[in-house]
């Protein structure tokens, strides 16, 4: 019998992709490629220099490993790019106050979260 929980995780992940994703350009040095990412992000709670606890929100891209081909995993210091109403937003991968750039979206593994900070926005 297949596993019910796995088709259901499935079924959802197609239909976030088919629904609420867009296509971004993932950039390492010159290599770039083009990939389908869903948007979120996720709140870091930091503690600065003088011992204070900073809220950091990083903007996140969860991608299938598969879409980044030989560029997974992401290293700190890739970019993606999203153009959004003819600006195109450039955001660069960060892991804030020493936490991993990316991590896994789910228990399935069938995407990563990447977190990211914004660098730029050009027309």
């Amino acid at each position: 019998m297949a596993d019910l929980l796995a088709r259901g995780a499935a079924f959802l992940h197609a239909k976030l992709v088919a629904n609420a994703s867009r296509s971004v350009t993932y950039q390492r040095g010159a290599t770039e490629v083009t990939a389908v990412a869903t948007v979120g992000k996720t709140p870091f709670r930091i503690q600065d220099a003088g011992g204070f606890l900073v809220r950091v929100d990083t903007r996140d891209y969860l991608i299938a490993p598969a879409d980044l081909g030989d560029l997974f995993p992401p290293v700190s210091g890739d970019r993606i790019l999203e153009t959004v109403d003819g600006t195109t937003h450039t955001y660069e991968i960060t892991g804030p106050g020493g936490e991993p750039e990316w991590r896994w979206s789910g228990p399935d593994r069938q995407r990563v979260r990447i977190h990211t900070t914004r660098m730029s926005a050009q027309a």
